[in-house]
Order: structure tokens, then sequence, then C-alpha cells
């Protein structure tokens, strides 16, 4: 017992004798500027307050400026689709009464219209025969010429044209309303041994110059149409229905 102890004892005195290891001091940064003093320790040093941050906010409504000039237009872009029609809208008020337009050119007549008639009879010789007249019931500037039967156009436009006969008794009634050299419409009536009233209309479009007329044409019976110097039986109109440029 006492030899194990005996070891023990030798190295308690070492144990003893060997120094503690040394701690290392703190280090502490500084500037070229501080002080050379150390710094002060953590529980030592000033308490410091952080600055709050400051940010500036502008009302953009107080700075509003005047309205600028008004730019250069564009270029026109390209057109859209056609969108549906609208509804019709109400009707606008009445406008007032326009000014007077100037005068027309008086040379330039949109009028013009005819009546004659025939007091005599007529039987046909000739196989054709323009059918003449010897009474003026409206002659507008002399349109019709009274002594060809012809009515010449001088407004070309529409126009409306009647003729209007008494037939003969067992005679043949055959005429054609002409447009210059072409039949355009007929009026006949056979022999009978009752005189009756015939009429016949037409509307014809006419160029200037233009010439309508009623004819007679003979064929193998006598052709003739009935009047008298009391009573006007046969008539021969026309009137312009609407000018054309």
């Amino acid at each position: 017992m006492s030899g194990f102890f005996l070891p023990v004892l030798l190295l308690f005195p070492l144990v003893a004798s060997v120094p503690s290891p040394s701690r290392v001091p703190p280090r502490y940064c500084r500037r070229c500027c501080d002080h050379l003093d150390p710094p002060l320790s953590p529980s030592s040093r000033p308490v410091t307050y952080q600055t709050p941050e400051v940010r500036t906010f502008i009302n953009m409504t107080i700075l509003k400026g005047d309205k600028g000039d008004r730019g250069e237009r564009g270029t026109p872009g390209k057109a859209g689709a056609e969108g549906p029609p609208g509804s019709r809208g109400t009707m606008g008020p009445k406008g007032s009464k326009g000014q007077a337009g100037v005068p027309g050119d008086p040379c330039k007549k949109h009028q013009s219209a005819f009546s004659v008639g025939r007091r005599k009879a007529l039987h046909s010789v000739d196989y054709y025969q323009a059918l003449l007249f010897d009474t003026v019931f409206v002659n507008m500037d002399e349109h019709f010429n009274m002594f060809k039967g012809k009515f010449h156009c001088y407004v070309p436009g529409i126009y409306f044209f009647n003729v209007n006969i008494h037939t003969w008794n067992f005679k043949e009634t055959y005429l054609h309303v002409m447009h210059n050299e072409r039949e355009q419409v007929i009026l006949y009536a056979q022999p009978s041994d009752r005189s009756i009233m015939q009429s016949q209309s037409v509307m014809l479009r006419l160029e200037l110059a233009d010439e309508v007329w009623v004819r007679l044409y003979k064929r193998e019976r006598e052709n003739a149409v009935y009047s008298d110097d009391v009573d006007v039986y046969i008539t021969f109109s026309g009137y312009l229905v609407a000018p054309v440029e």
C-alpha cells in the first residue's frame, strides 16, 4: 500500500509546478486617428442611437404644370373594318328658308309642248303620207312645224304623245306615230258601217333634232280619217315630261 502512494507523491510537485497556459489578450481594431488609449470595455461604451431613415415624398399633383401646346398631327392609320349600320336618328328641326338662287340661263329652256288639230277630212292617195294639221291650240316656241306636220325636238328628254282620230264609214284607218323614220305605235280601225273615235298614246325619249309625226299608210283599201269644218275630230298633242342632259 505504501508502494502505491509513493509514485503519486513524487508526481504531485511536478503537476503543481507546471504553469497555467497564458490567455491571449484581446485585439481591437483601431484607426490611425483613434486615441492611443485602449478601447473601453463593452460595458463601459457609450450608448449610441441609430438615426431614422428619412424618405422624401413629393406630391406630383401640386407640381403639375400648365397644359402644353398641341402637337403635330400624326400619320393617319389604316381604315378599320366597316361596322354595321346604325339606327336611323330622329328627324331634325326644319331649317330656315334659303336665299333665292341666281337667275338661270335664258337660252336654256326645259319646257316644250304642242297641241294641234285638223278640221278637214283626209283620204290617203299615196302609200305613205304625213298627216298635216290646220288648227293650233298650243305651240310653245313653234316647236311643231305646221307646214311639215312634224314636232321638232329642241329640248332632249322624255316626251308624251297622243293622237285622236275619227274613222270613216266603210273605210280603213291605218296610222303610225313615227319617231324620225321609224314606226313606233299603230292606230288601226277596220272598215265598219259605224264610225268611231280612236286614240293612241306613247312616251318616247328624244334627242336633239329628233322628229315625231303621224303617217298614213295606204294598202289595197282606201285609208281615210273623218272631220268637218264645224268640229275638230283629229288632234295630235305632245309635251316634255322630263328633260335629259
